[in-house]
């Protein structure tokens, strides 16, 4: 499983030009199932992203979490950065989970971070979505669950 985490002032998604989601300061993470992912995937992702310490304290330094800030969520699934584009010229989707485990673990996720305290919304999964944000810093990180 892998996600690319951003810390914003706000974000949204909008379908079919209506915004169905959007949160103010928080993190937006863009999240990405693989064959043979977990729940257990899911479950470390969840913890290291909210324990992150990316926030700023009353000094400027990077040592708040998104609990320690009271902060939002937004999860968008997106398969796409499953692509393997090493070879060629076209992405390889291969390594992405098919689309019933994926959204299921995608659930489970968003399920997991809401049931620790974390106010969290998201995208629709296997929609067409404009995802918009103001990325604060900028501070984007890209984390992976550990390998088995």
């Amino acid at each position: 499983m892998k996600a690319i985490v951003q810390r914003v002032k706000k974000a949204h998604v909008t379908v079919d030009n209506t915004i169905i989601s959007s949160i103010e300061t928080g993190l937006a993470v863009l999240l990405g199932v693989a064959h043979g992912d977990k729940e257990k995937d899911a479950e470390y992702l969840v913890d290291k992203i909210i324990n992150l310490r990316i926030f700023e304290d009353d000094k400027g330094k990077m040592n708040r979490s998104l609990v320690d800030v009271n902060g939002e969520l937004l999860v968008v699934s997106q398969f796409t950065i499953m692509a393997d584009c090493r070879k060629g010229r076209r992405p390889s989707f291969t390594d992405a989970a098919p689309p019933e485990p994926a959204c299921r673990l995608y659930r489970f996720f968003a399920e997991r971070a809401a049931s620790l305290g974390v106010a969290v919304k998201k995208g629709k999964f296997q929609a067409n979505m404009d995802v918009s944000l103001i990325n604060q810093g900028p501070v984007t990180l890209i984390l992976e669950s550990p390998k088995n």
